[in-house]
């Protein structure tokens, strides 16, 4: 089996030897560059499964390179920083990051974030092929496709996982917890207001597609998703 590309963005020296000695340890294939412009190179020729990217860099910061990415790849991101305000997390979540680990962090618990993410992507390659139809909305998890009113909606690859499982459980309420673990897995490490980040993206996306609420806040329980026939 083809290891999984990883492309880790990172300018300092010794955190760069951390990350490839572990990762690479671990069966992946790791390329390292220190810079925004080269990263955005390397990710075009690579076309990884997985960048690693921190959030102060030369010549471009991590934000930017992240919504240049998402521009046009769905690849997965997971976001390093020395910062740990929520306002940091929040804002790279917005942006299209899947994960966000903090500095000083365990190379073990970047190893087991870095296998969760990938492990969202076979989850998906495995399952059976269902179309779901609703009247304002197509979802092909085949495809890792969705249409919205005949139109295709922009999701990166987490954003549709979340829609999907809402999909999925149309009129039942999913609770942060469920949610985390359908689309991050069970043991995932980080904050639960990724889920809230990410719910709100994808309503945010399918009512400016619609025009309707889709998805519903169930205060203190968790997201329902609703097919509003109007």
């Amino acid at each position: 089996m083809k290891s999984a590309q990883i492309l880790v963005v990172e300018d300092e020296i010794s955190i760069q030897t951390i990350v490839r000695t572990y990762l690479e340890s671990s069966g992946y294939a790791v390329t390292v560059v220190d810079n925004g412009p080269d990263a955005l190179v390397q990710a075009r020729q690579l076309q990884p499964d997985l960048v690693i990217l921190d959030l102060n860099l030369p010549g471009m910061d991590g934000m930017e390179v992240a919504a240049r990415l998402r521009e046009t790849s769905g690849v997965y991101i997971l976001m390093l920083s020395a910062r740990g305000e929520e306002a940091d997390r929040v804002a790279g979540l917005r942006i299209g990051a899947d994960d966000f680990l903090t500095k000083p962090f365990s190379p073990r618990e970047l190893v087991a974030r870095v296998e969760a993410v990938l492990r969202r992507r076979r989850e998906t390659a495995v399952a059976t092929p269902t179309l779901y139809l609703f009247h304002h909305l197509t979802i092909n998890p085949d495809s890792h496709e969705a249409t919205a009113v005949d139109q295709p909606l922009d999701l990166t690859a987490t954003e549709f996982q979340v829609l999907l499982e809402l999909a999925k459980n149309a009129g039942r309420v999913l609770t942060r917890d469920q949610l985390l673990g359908l689309v991050w897995g069970s043991d995932y490490y980080g904050n639960d207001r990724v889920v809230d980040v990410y719910v709100g993206q994808v309503r945010r996306k399918l009512q400016d597609a619609t025009g309707q609420l889709l998805i519903e806040t169930v205060r203190g329980i968790g997201y329902k998703f609703v097919d509003v026939k109007k």
